[in-house]
């Protein structure tokens, strides 16, 4: 090591008390290369003590770290050709300190500051520097290992160790204390060793060594701007395992203060599983982790359902009626932890809308008393109000069908009796707004997505299949993304889906409508087709049993 760098650097250059060098020997087949790739892990501590640490070192019970022997400092010295170098026999033994705490994983390692002094391990070559006496500027190595095989050695000074780091600052007291150095008056005697420390296993070696660095910085969250939300998360991992106290709260302002990505998000909540950080320092973050408290996650579902509803912006209500449905859905990424949709609640507004339906087609039938229009609706039109109701409607069918609660829905649609005396002398090009839901509702059971009782679907039936027909003209001219095909095939399932009798009646009344108004009324010929087989093997059937 050159002289150059043991001089004690000015009150100019205190930022200059490091200087890195990562160049390696190139590879040869005794020294293979070796890429390490980033693993996402979270931070372990992993104590490996050595055959000839000591077990009762003060700091072995509480920290997993333990003195060490000296290590041989044999290295190849260029490629194809090794050459073990013996150890200098005139030098005094040198103590190794090894440290357990692992930290976390990131990208690849940034750019290299100048102010630490940094080798690859494989292009130490044996010199004095191993040993000779700190005579001022670095007197602390730290020699990094990689769980992959790749090593890196830091060479720094022990003040800023001690002053940042308390992990660091008992191992170097220790040491100290070992060589009987612990005065301060004693840390400039030429007999002081220079202190090797290793941290073995570490996942990513740049994260930790800009851990290492931002000891240097006066201003560490200026620092982490640029180095990102991501790679500060692992960064704020090493400090905390190091109890680097600076840095802890530095990424952790940082952090409150930008935005992050579900992937950082995860990352932290994870590492906030690990560590327990100051409640004050921590209370920002945890309030964006965590859902408040006093916000009930059934009473947000129950808000969220109301004010769609509710919603007089036809584009805004699309839209949110779009998100609120795949935060729902059960298929949804946040199923997890997402508000529960109460049963009850959801038919609460039903009813609701449906009440207001009925007032609105009262309105459209002249039957409603005077003054019942709601004033902050006056402005819009008739139709747009009644087809708000009924994609409000038909909307919160599909939340009910999603979460396989649209059984009851089927006998509250069956006994809208003022909807059905309504529907007869309402005009049709608005009353065919109350058949959109029920061509819902065929084709939820046609398509075996609503399974009900036989009596259910046989009184539903019975009250809006004559609408239906009546209905189907205007469906086909207004559809409002009803699949007309899908609607005809379904309705024939489900007519099939009764006893033959209750079919008879349906089928012999589409019949009549069918060759009266042919394309205005829905095409079941297939399924007419099918009742009709299975009507005739079963009279075929039953007058052969009677004869005999």
């Amino acid at each position: 090591m050159a002289d150059s760098a043991r001089r004690k650097p000015s009150s100019q250059t205190r930022k200059l008390s490091w200087c890195c060098s990562l160049t390696g020997h190139p590879p040869s087949p005794e020294n293979p290369v070796i890429i390490a790739k980033p693993h996402h892990k979270k931070l372990e501590s992993i104590s490996k003590p050595s055959s000839n640490s000591v077990p009762n070192s003060p700091l072995s019970s509480k920290s997993g770290l333990h003195f060490v022997g000296r290590i041989d400092p044999r290295r190849i010295l260029s490629p194809g050709r090794v050459s073990p170098i013996d150890s200098d026999p005139t030098v005094d033994p040198i103590h190794e300190i090894v440290a357990d705490p692992s930290p976390a994983v990131d990208s690849a390692p940034k750019s290299r500051s100048n102010s630490f002094r940094g080798k690859n391990e494989a292009s130490l070559s044996h010199s004095g520097s191993w040993s000779e006496p700190c005579g001022g500027l670095f007197d602390v190595r730290l020699k990094l290992r990689g769980k992959k095989g790749a090593a890196l050695v830091l060479e720094t000074t022990s003040e800023v160790l001690i002053a940042n780091s308390e992990v660091f600052a008992g191992l170097i007291t220790e040491y100290r204390k070992g060589l009987g150095l612990a005065s301060d008056n004693n840390l400039n005697n030429d007999s002081l060793k220079m202190c090797r420390i290793e941290v073995p296993d570490v996942e990513n070696l740049g994260v930790f060594r800009d851990t290492i660095e931002l000891m240097f910085e006066e201003d560490i969250t200026k620092k982490l701007l640029k180095i990102g939300v991501y790679r500060a998360i692992d960064i704020l991992e090493v400090s905390a395992s190091i109890m680097f106290t600076k840095g802890v709260l530095s990424c952790l302002k940082y952090l409150e203060a930008v935005p992050w990505t579900e992937e950082e998000e995860e990352k932290l909540r994870g590492l906030f599983s690990v560590f327990k950080f100051e409640e004050t320092a921590t209370q920002d973050i945890l309030a964006r982790l965590n859902l408040c408290n006093s916000v009930g996650q059934q009473n947000l579902a129950r808000q969220l359902v109301w004010s769609i509803t509710t919603c007089t912006d036809a584009n805004a209500r699309n839209e949110l009626k779009s998100l609120v449905k795949g935060l729902f859905c059960k298929s949804s990424i946040y199923e997890k932890d997402q508000p529960e949709l109460n049963k009850d609640d959801l038919y609460v507004v039903c009813q609701s809308c449906l009440g207001s339906l009925a007032t609105l087609m009262e309105e459209a039938s002249h039957t409603s008393p005077k003054g019942s229009v709601i004033k902050k609706e006056r402005g819009k039109p008739l139709i747009e109000r009644i087809s708000r109701q009924v994609d409000n409607i038909n909307w919160l069918l599909d939340l009910l069908l999603d979460r396989q609660m649209g059984e009851e829905f089927v006998d509250m649609w069956t006994c809208q009796g003022e909807l059905l005396n309504l529907h007869e002398s309402t005009s049709p090009m608005i009353r065919y707004e109350l058949s959109r839901v029920s061509a819902n509702l065929f084709i939820a059971m046609g398509t075996r997505k609503l399974h009900c009782r036989s009596e259910a679907r046989a009184a539903l039936l019975q009250a809006w299949f004559c609408p239906m027909l009546s209905d189907f003209g205007w469906l086909q001219r207004c559809k409002k993304g009803l699949d007309m095909k899908i609607l005809e095939e379904a309705m024939g399932q489900t007519l099939l889906t009764l006893p033959l009798k209750q079919q008879y009646t349906l089928f012999m009344e589409w019949f009549r409508c069918f060759s009266k108004h042919g394309s205005e009324c829905p095409n079941l010929s297939k399924a007419f087709q099918i009742w009709w087989r299975r009507s005739f093997l079963r009279g075929s059937e039953t007058y052969s049993i009677e004869s005999r």
